[in-house]
């Protein structure tokens, strides 16, 4: 009987085909012949290159991946700008599988697709995979849980992040079993022999403020009669007032400035995102995170996620410190949900918002030793996304500002 083995890389280079080659040093000196290879990098690289490397190098090998902001981090500690990193895991008696579908008007049908693509990828067609990873494009993220839900519901986790560039330009881009894409969805099934756990929870706390969404607006389709941005995401009332009006009285007029003129807003509002309460976990309250970025014309809040009418909003507030040592903490619960418990790890993956990253800053290296020291130094590796999903409270959910873990067993 096999066992699960994991293998990290990650090299920091501005020259993608030096990176790769030095990718190819560091895996020539270890013996793994993986079943499903992870790759994440900075945007600024040749993903073509990147992605030529792995097919070349394991052909046989599911694989999903794509640009993270500003790099990403591993138990070699934080790769930081133009790095490439890579996640190997062989699993002798697991089944992998992953596919990609670029996502059209009906994303929810696109990502269906994309999961019995994987399934069969994976020789697994109408099985129950004991985890879902997904990494996609950011703006349609509740439609393509919609979409997986229809075959899975909440039977099994789906864990991922949407794929981020250095500056919200748009930059992003996804890497599936057929190469790179812009505008895309990449889903991974695991049927792990080892199992798995996982963790998903945020790291901000309610202020106390909060209010009743009373209106949102729907973006109307473009010329080519394609919605081009998720329903939901223009907050125009909260409690019947200006809802850009309200955040801002919530969060001690931080906003001010910017409420006659509007414009974005997302690095000031990294630590005050708006939370909705999922549930109690031993009578502690969870949230799932929302990121405002711009305040629109009539004081409007455009927001990361999608929110309906009818839903509580509350103020929540973060800080460094928290940021830093809740990266750890979920860790550390993904670990523990293991069947023979932490012991049994061996090794892991992360999201951690990418929002979070730029807030924490040069601190950013204590964030990829607490998530080290709670994986007991195994092999990972963490990206930093523009939109986080995972499993909280019996259901799959898209959040923002988020943290998320896997925990592989051997």
């Amino acid at each position: 009987m096999g066992v699960v083995s994991l293998k990290s890389f990650a090299i920091s280079d501005p020259s993608t085909s030096n990176a790769i080659s030095r990718l190819a040093e560091q895996i020539g000196k270890v013996k793994i012949n993986p079943d499903f290879v992870c790759a994440f990098y900075d945007c600024e690289h040749d993903d073509g290159l990147i992605f030529e490397f792995v097919k070349q190098r394991f052909p046989n090998a599911a694989v999903l991946g794509g640009t993270s902001c500003s790099g990403l981090m591993s138990d070699a500690g934080l790769a930081g700008a133009m790095s490439i990193g890579l996640l190997l895991i062989e699993d002798p008696d697991g089944d992998y599988g992953s596919a990609a579908v670029k996502l059209d008007a009906d994303v929810a049908s696109c990502a269906e697709r994309a999961l019995y693509q994987a399934l069969t990828a994976a020789d697994c067609a109408g099985e129950l995979p004991e985890l879902i990873w997904i990494y996609q494009a950011p703006g349609r993220e509740e439609a393509v849980i919609e979409g997986l839900r229809r075959l899975v519901g909440d039977r099994c986790p789906i864990i991922g992040g949407s794929s981020a560039d250095n500056t919200v330009a748009g930059n992003w881009r996804q890497l599936g079993p057929e190469g790179p894409m812009s505008d895309g969805l990449v889903v991974g099934v695991f049927f792990s022999s080892g199992g798995i756990g996982f963790a998903f929870q945020g790291g901000y706390e309610p202020t106390g403020p909060n209010g009743i969404v009373t209106q949102v607006a729907y973006d109307p389709a473009g010329e080519s009669g394609i919605v081009t941005r998720a329903r939901g995401r223009q907050i125009i009332a909260i409690d019947d007032e200006p809802a850009a009006q309200v955040y801002n009285r919530w969060i001690g007029g931080v906003l001010s400035d910017k409420l006659a003129g509007g414009g974005s807003i997302l690095t000031d509002t990294t630590m005050y995102p708006l939370g909705i309460a999922a549930g109690k976990i031993e009578d502690v309250t969870h949230y799932i995170l929302v990121h405002p970025d711009q305040v629109l014309e009539g004081g409007a809040l455009s927001t990361f996620a999608t929110i309906e009418e009818g839903t509580r909003l509350y103020s929540m507030n973060g800080d460094k410190t928290r940021l830093i040592e809740r990266a750890g903490k979920v860790a550390a619960a993904s670990a523990a949900t293991l069947a023979n418990g932490p012991g049994n790890l061996a090794g892991g993956l992360v999201v951690y918002c990418g929002g979070c990253m730029i807030a924490v800053g040069d601190q950013m290296p204590r964030v990829s030793k607490a998530v080290s020291s709670s994986f007991n130094g195994m092999p990972f590796l963490g990206c930093f996304t523009f939109g986080e999903q995972g499993f909280l409270l019996d259901r799959n959910t898209h959040g923002n500002l988020m943290i998320s873990a896997i925990a592989f067993g051997q």
